[in-house]
């Protein structure tokens, strides 16, 4: 999605079929990445949240720039829709639980790997299992794919708390969080780095904060108190977000960046956004009062995006259009995966 093409944006999204294709929709950047492309696409845990939209932009792109790559999606597929959707995208798929060793020895080849696998949500109630496949799934793939350029899914939940006057935590800060599950994910990190090294593998850590789409994210939690006339909480008062069409875009540009030693790369939107703010204007999108509970900290988790937005320019999609879209979707009833962000949470417990 170019500049022009935002300015011509709709003005509602009225539909799951009409969300999908604006989210998949390949900027021109995308498909010339594909263009120039060497070799097959893996993407490992593409059956998920974000994975659908995502795999449907690779397959898009793949089409338009006339392109042989091969896209293979590795998932566990509990919901047989889910892989029947993405064949029906054009990739292929492998069923495979990643918590057996053995499983990744079978993976199939590829030059090219999105590794998206995580696990945030019950952290609490079963922290083992979510230090299990943030940091030991990372060990059984990265030989497999050790001559291949990988792009990892992180999240900026590996940072503190910073003053929100600081501009968000940069990429060279140190990464000493709260909580099982952010503390889980920097070992998914330290795990990806020794085997990167090890192997003298090209890997980018892409550490996301926070991706929003109409069914999940920060805007959908606030969209939906506001509709149960709940009171807003604040005291997590600021944070940053970026449109998941915009991510899925990145993250394939990003592939041509992967590096060795590998590198850690911030991708959100550019602003810090006020929660007060924004609950405000979707109340008036959504026709509906809003209160609010608590009062905004001093501190928050913010992250800089500079670096990315020198490499790929500014995320397209202005977060005020998201914000109208997410009102107005919530208001109308529209879908909602069930999965709340807790951005709210202050002490790492998910």
């Amino acid at each position: 999605m170019t500049k022009s093409d935002a300015a011509n944006l709709p003005a509602a999204i009225e539909s799951e079929d009409q969300l999908a294709e604006l989210l998949s929709r390949p900027t021109p950047q995308v498909v010339d990445a594909f263009g120039a492309m060497k070799g097959d696409l893996a993407i490992i845990g593409g059956g998920g949240k974000i994975g659908p939209s995502l795999v449907g932009m690779a397959c898009r792109a793949r089409d338009e720039a006339g392109a042989e790559t091969r896209i293979t999606v590795v998932d566990r597929f509990p919901e047989q829709g889910v892989r029947d959707s993405l064949e029906k995208l054009g990739a292929e798929t492998v069923a495979c639980d990643l918590l057996d060793p053995q499983a990744a020895k079978s993976l199939p080849p590829a030059e090219n790997v999105l590794y998206m696998i995580g696990m945030k949500f019950g952290t609490m109630d079963n922290p083992s299992l979510t230090w299990a496949v943030n940091g030991l799934i990372p060990a059984y793939v990265m030989p497999r794919y050790r001559d291949a350029r990988i792009v990892a899914f992180s999240t900026g939940c590996v940072y503190s708390l910073v003053p929100l006057d600081s501009g968000g935590s940069v990429e060279t800060d140190p990464t000493e969080p709260m909580g099982e599950y952010s503390n889980s994910c920097v070992a998914r990190e330290r795990i990806f780095e020794h085997c990167a090294i090890a192997g003298k593998t090209r890997l980018l850590l892409l550490r996301l904060n926070y991706a929003v789409e109409m069914r999940y994210g920060v805007l959908v939690d606030i969209a939906s108190a506001i509709a149960r006339s709940e009171p807003v909480d604040v005291e997590m008062g600021h944070l940053n977000c970026i449109w998941q069409g915009d991510v899925n875009a990145a993250v394939l540009r990003l592939l041509e960046h992967a590096s060795y030693p590998p590198v850690p790369l911030n991708l959100s939107g550019a602003e810090t956004l006020s929660v007060r703010d924004l609950a405000g204007q979707m109340a008036k999108v959504m026709g509906k009062p809003v209160t609010f509970t608590g009062s905004e900290a001093e501190t928050a988790l913010l992250s800089n995006s500079s670096k990315a937005r020198e490499i790929l320019g500014d995320p397209p999609t202005p977060i005020g259009r998201v914000v109208e879209w997410t009102g107005k979707w919530v208001a109308a009833g529209g879908k909602d995966i069930g999965k709340p962000t807790h951005f709210q949470t202050r002490d790492g417990k998910y």
